[in-house]
């Protein structure tokens, strides 16, 4: 049968794969998927078929990069998200309810501090935060309504850094469920689920894309844990695009080599503005000046890219050095090829109050310095002329 123009530009070609095998997972930008016959989909339905449906349940080039995620955590599963924050929101529904409390580190991600404090509690979610100090002894901060322990190490913006092992155990103990927010260390400088924790969630905007042009979020852990949260992300849509999916899984390929010079850089850049006289302090996991250096160097494979530094916690200075900067990026996020520098009570810390703000440890002269691949004497050379006399 003769078919009409619409007819064969809508459907001629659409199907035909035939011997082209490719090297790399193709993008599967679609959203739905074909099946041949009503027992194929009855097989579906009933978990008996590797056939996909439907791009918000689930999409080849979305399970090839998961299924390289959970390699490179050396867990059973892996998920991605649409964002760090819809992987933080989609862990959370997934394994807290009403009457759940969740404690978090109050020096913690400003995102997630919002959405446990502001949003989760009109649920009737409890959000307890805790210091720095406190979660050091992990044990004395859960109680019996206790259901989740969601902390960041190093932590945003200052750097510090938290036993994990410790955290993991005194959770386990008490059948509390684990989660670390692993962005700025990355897989390859640190392994959390090797160290007892439940899951491990990540913006994998940062590291792990690494170009600065995905927006996304992952979690990894046991199956048991990770597919209640793949039930609530099939509800609510919080799943990645095939297109930014394809990106990251790009991107993930030259991680280890990207981190390794990302180490190196920031490592020579914190070690500059640590022998300055102008900088008063210096947050870096890799300098021994480093409250948590101990810490760090017995769980970290190496130290990461951020870099953070305090002006006298004066804003008139950071604001200055801010402006000034001519190679470095003026820019929000971290994690890029690039360099980019923050102030963090104008991004992460942006309307936190005072008291907010000495719990999470940041002052107003502030920046957060994320350490791209550049050459890291040009960026020692654009801090120095930054930093002025």
């Amino acid at each position: 049968m003769t078919k009409g123009s619409s007819t064969e530009l809508i459907h001629a070609g659409e199907s035909d794969i035939g011997d082209a095998v490719p090297l790399t997972t193709p993008i599967y930008e679609t959203s739905t998927f074909v099946f041949e016959n009503a027992a194929e989909v009855a097989a579906y339905n009933q978990g008996k078929s590797t056939k996909y449906l439907y791009s918000r349940y689930a999409n080849p080039t979305i399970v090839s990069v998961e299924r390289k995620l959970a390699a490179l955590e050396r867990a059973e599963s892996a998920l991605l998200f649409s964002s760090g924050q819809g992987a933080t929101t989609t862990i959370l529904m997934a394994h807290v309810k009403a009457g759940d409390e969740v404690v978090c580190s109050a020096a913690i991600y400003g995102g997630t501090l919002h959405l446990l404090g502001d949003l989760l509690t009109r649920f009737g979610v409890l959000a307890r935060f805790v210091t720095i100090e406190e979660l050091a002894e992990p044990e004395r901060v859960l109680t019996a309504a206790t259901r989740l322990v969601w902390f960041e190490s190093p932590i945003n913006p200052t750097l510090r850094c938290l036993d994990i092992a410790k955290i993991a155990a005194a959770c386990r103990a008490r059948g509390v469920l684990s989660v670390i927010d692993n962005t700025f260390a990355s897989p390859i400088n640190q392994q959390p689920l090797a160290l007892g924790v439940d899951l491990a969630m990540q913006s994998a905007t940062k590291y792990l894309n690494g170009h600065s042009d995905v927006t996304g979020g992952s979690v990894a852990g046991p199956s048991a844990l990770v597919d209640p949260i793949a039930k609530v992300r099939r509800l609510v849509g919080t799943v990645m695009d095939p297109y930014p999916a394809y990106a990251l899984g790009r991107g993930l390929k030259t991680l280890p080599l990207r981190v390794a010079r990302h180490n190196a850089n920031a490592q020579a850049v914190a070690e500059f503005l640590a022998a300055d006289r102008r900088v008063s302090q210096v947050y870096y996991p890799g300098l021994r000046s480093h409250p948590d250096h101990a810490i760090a160097k017995r769980q970290m494979t190496g130290f990461g890219g951020m870099v953070c530094f305090d002006l006298d916690g004066r804003y008139d200075r950071a604001e200055k050095l801010y402006d000034r900067l001519k190679v470095i990026k003026r820019a929000a996020s971290l994690g890029g090829v690039e360099s980019l520098i923050s102030m963090p009570v104008l991004t992460s810390q942006w309307g936190h109050t005072d008291d907010q703000l000495r719990a999470a440890g940041v002052t107003k002269g502030m920046l957060r310095l994320s350490v791209g691949l550049e050459d890291a004497e040009d960026l020692i050379a654009d801090l120095d002329q930054a930093l002025g006399n």
